[in-house]
């Protein structure tokens, strides 16, 4: 039900000023991977909801942080309860504006978004540079590093060896017009 509420406000504020050019997403995906000298650590989420306003390059996401899956139980565990407190900050957001894409050109593109990105309750302006294409509807993918310290994630000393302070995200979207 949470997340039906928050597609309608995402709808509102991004997508309902130009009808025509908006696009919501059908397919979804967002991964990180840490690489630590003791263990590499890996997860995907596909609980993603996302829209775009192709006129006007707005765009916004939602990522339920309990949607992420690991190979191991026990670190998904310790990620929800003792890293991302995932009952007290339950979705990561994003909220910006995305450029240098063209829609009717064929084949991948550079694009770049510009915007607020929300984890663990703090928000960073961030700058993203991916890829974009027009095909079988909209196609974004962008491979960038969140360092954990800005959001306010702690690594507790004892576990420095095992978790990166910094993570590779990979995000992966394909839209459809509505």
């Amino acid at each position: 039900m949470k997340t039906y509420i928050i597609a309608i406000v995402l709808w509102t504020v991004v997508a309902t000023p130009l009808c025509g050019q908006s696009y919501r997403t059908v397919e979804s995906s967002v991964s990180f991977y840490s690489s630590a000298p003791l263990e590499d650590i890996k997860a995907d989420n596909e609980e993603v909801i996302g829209v775009f306003n192709a006129a006007t390059g707005a765009i916004a996401f939602v990522v339920q942080i309990k949607g992420f899956q690991f190979a191991k139980s026990l670190m998904q565990q310790h990620f929800n309860e003792n890293f991302m407190e995932s009952d007290k900050y339950p979705r990561a957001t994003f909220e910006g504006r995305l450029s240098g894409y063209n829609l009717n050109a064929s084949g991948k593109q550079d694009a770049s978004v510009k915007g607020k990105m929300t984890i663990h309750g703090v928000t960073r302006e961030m700058e993203i540079d991916g890829e974009f294409e027009v095909k079988d509807g909209l196609k974004m993918k962008a491979v960038f590093p969140i360092e954990l310290e800005d959001h306010d994630i702690d690594i507790p000393k004892i576990l420095f060896q095992k978790i990166a302070e910094e993570v590779e995200v990979t995000v992966n979207f394909t839209f459809k017009k509505d």
